[in-house]
């Protein structure tokens, strides 16, 4: 089997696969997302976070639900108010940490360029923790994360160890939080709509060679990325400022080559 034939083979079995989530379905921030990259025959996601802030408790054994010997305490992927936080507080008897997680998503592609088109989108688009792995069996898969994310502890044993003050301080910036990843996922759907109408393009004008080539060539020789150029319309400037700022944070490309069969 060749690997295109097999790449397909892959996506329709992990389409096919009931959603294991503890919400059973996609995030309502990210569907457009998801529905974007699973409607182009090189892309299929196979896990999605749109983001959220949540309340963990690793010391309490209860009804509510555990992860990796954690308790969720309070789940949210919308804008959170401090009476909930408070109201959740009261359940924990450990060490309680309130964390905000932006988006994740994994995309598995069919090969190295399309996994490095999508790179470059998440990049420019604020998500500069994102990177590339690279399996033995040929398995391409791009990881879209960012680094803004929030993780406070609360309590000590079940004692509370801040004030409600403070408390309504965190919630504010969790939110403001949630609400440029937000942005950010707007952003990298608008610039990953004008980078495939691109390559469209690019294919009925060029031979797949020199794409391949050019593709090649210009992701290896790095240099300085103009977000603007690159997403098009969609970078206002004050976006263009904020990613600006954002650029010490910028890994480049991560490829890892997995020693064992994945």
């Amino acid at each position: 089997m060749d690997h295109s034939a097999e790449f397909r083979k892959w996506k329709a079995q992990c389409l096919s696969k009931a959603d294991l989530s503890r919400k059973g379905s996609v995030d309502e921030d990210v569907v457009e997302l998801v529905q974007l990259l699973n409607g182009r025959e090189q892309f299929f996601t196979t896990s999605s976070c749109a983001g959220r802030i949540i309340l963990l408790d690793p010391g309490i054994n209860g009804s509510e639900v555990q992860k990796q010997n954690c308790c969720w305490l309070l789940v949210t992927h919308k804008p959170c108010v401090k009476d909930d936080v408070i109201v959740a507080l009261k359940k924990a008897n450990g060490d309680a940490i309130l964390k905000f997680e932006p988006l994740v998503l994994h995309v598995q592609c069919r090969q190295l360029q399309d996994a490095q088109i999508l790179h470059s989108v998440a990049i420019d688009s604020g998500f500069r923790n994102s990177g590339i792995t690279v399996g033995k069996r040929g398995k391409t898969m791009l990881a879209v994360r960012s680094t803004h994310g929030l993780e406070v502890p609360l309590t000590h044993k079940g004692k509370l160890m801040v004030t409600e003050e403070y408390i309504n301080f965190l919630i504010k910036i969790a939110n403001q939080k949630m609400e440029e990843n937000k942005k950010r996922i707007e952003r990298f759907y608008n610039c990953l709509q004008h980078a495939l109408e691109k390559e469209t393009i690019s294919m009925t004008s060029f031979p797949k060679e020199k794409i391949r080539e050019k593709n090649n060539s210009s992701y290896t020789h790095k240099k300085k990325r103009n977000p603007e150029k690159a997403c098009g319309k969609y970078i206002t400037e004050e976006n263009n400022k904020e990613l600006e700022n954002d650029d010490h944070d910028d890994p480049g490309i991560s490829v890892t080559i997995f020693p064992e069969d994945y």
